[in-house]
């Protein structure tokens, strides 16, 4: 089992910065790929990047790669997403998820733990 607390969001002028945390806590953590998803009003959600659960493999959808960087550190069972050049387009509330797998996981249904989101909002 594994439970997740995503903090960091907030209210940022395009082209500004954002680092999202989330802390995880379960004996898992450290075997478990993880991911960053974004969801907008009636949307689904959708991943943004995600990383493998050694840190050496990371995602990233093309709106984002060359803006974000996502990251590990198991010795503090947390997972951060670093957001850079943001844009308008990049709002909405961001959702940590963990996966039981070791490897990068792409689809949703794939991630089995998510934390309960925070809200990123990125004015024009």
């Amino acid at each position: 089992q594994v439970q997740l607390v995503e903090s960091g969001g907030g209210l940022v002028q395009a082209g500004g910065s954002l680092r999202l945390s989330c802390a995880a806590s379960g004996r898992t953590f450290s075997s478990s790929a993880m991911g960053w998803f974004r969801q907008v009003p009636g949307k689904e959600r959708d991943l943004v990047a995600a990383i493998n659960w050694s840190g050496a493999s990371t995602y990233y959808t093309d709106s984002v790669t060359g803006r974000f960087t996502i990251s590990r550190d198991n010795a503090k069972n947390t997972v951060y997403l670093q957001m850079n050049s943001l844009k308008p387009e990049d709002t909405g509330v961001y959702y940590c998820a963990a996966t039981r797998r070791y490897s990068i996981a792409t689809v949703v249904h794939e991630y089995e733990y998510w934390g309960q989101g925070t809200q990123v909002t990125v004015s024009s």
